[in-house]
């Protein structure tokens, strides 16, 4: 890949983005039943063969999981794959925290390879229909990604998460009415959700273009939201795109509220002198 390239698919987008690490402090914090029955079985048969140990030091060593944990919160992703490959059973919530380290690591492929493998031991499973939906979006594969989100939302159908995901491959689609209902959707759940935040996030295939639109309509949910600052941002991006102009924007009524705010008036003034 040419710098070009990486500088192309790296623009801060949130769209397939926010889901990597809740997943991993969900999957951590409070772990499926599935995995909490794998970690109990290989205790109990592994004291059948070892002589009793004090408690404090079998409390001490760090298990697999955990090493991994902490190696994805430190952005050691690689290293982390290694350790998780090493936990006994692999359960379905490891195989989904091995498919977010591969997709960190720009490896679709391989992180699709964990997901599927995952849903083979939990199909009903919001989070893990979710993220291979944002591989079906990175590649392009707009109505596969559809259909993972409908399939994550019949899981989990207060998840803001991933109507905000959905609306994002509608927009993709250049459906942007439908996309921006599902923002709506997303926003009413969770208003904090159009929010920027530090969390690791999936290098954007979109063309210039979709990013505008996107940023646009997630602009539209920050003003509906009364978040002026997230609401400046996305508009920000969505003109350095191209997407949009001042006086689109000025006759927005969806940004009404923000008219009269300095943040947004210098945007719109900044903008108009170019």
């Amino acid at each position: 890949m040419s710098k070009r390239d990486v500088y192309r698919v790296l623009p801060v987008i949130t769209t397939c983005a926010a889901f990597f690490f809740a997943c991993v402090r969900a999957d951590a914090g409070a772990p499926s039943a599935t995995a909490r029955q794998a970690s109990t079985g290989a205790v109990e048969s592994a004291s059948n063969h070892m002589p009793p140990e004090p408690l404090a030091v079998m409390s001490a060593e760090p298990k697999q999981e955990e090493m991994g944990d902490s190696l994805m919160a430190r952005k050691r992703y690689q290293a982390a794959i290694e350790a998780y490959k090493k936990v006994e059973p692999l359960s379905a919530a490891v195989w989904n925290k091995m498919g977010i380290a591969y997709q960190l690591l720009l490896d679709p492929e391989d992180a699709s390879s964990c997901y599927r493998r995952s849903l083979k031991l939990e199909r009903r499973n919001a989070s893990v229909l979710n993220n291979l939906g944002t591989i079906y979006d990175a590649q392009k594969r707009y109505s596969d990604a559809e259909r993972m989100y409908h399939d994550a939302l019949r899981v989990d159908s207060k998840s803001a998460l991933i109507l905000k995901n959905l609306g994002t491959a509608l927009i993709a689609e250049h459906k942007y009415k439908k996309g921006w209902a599902e923002y709506q959707k997303a926003l009413a759940i969770d208003p904090q959700i159009f929010d920027q935040n530090d969390a690791p996030r999936v290098a954007d295939p979109a063309s210039l273009e979709e990013r505008g639109a996107m940023n646009y309509m997630m602009a539209r949910g920050c003003a509906q939201a009364g978040k002026t600052d997230c609401a400046v941002n996305y508009l920000r991006m969505a003109l350095i795109e191209g997407y949009t102009n001042p006086k689109k924007i000025a006759l927005d009524r969806d940004f009404a509220a923000l008219h009269g705010q300095p943040a947004y008036e210098e945007l719109l003034q900044q903008q108009t002198k170019r």
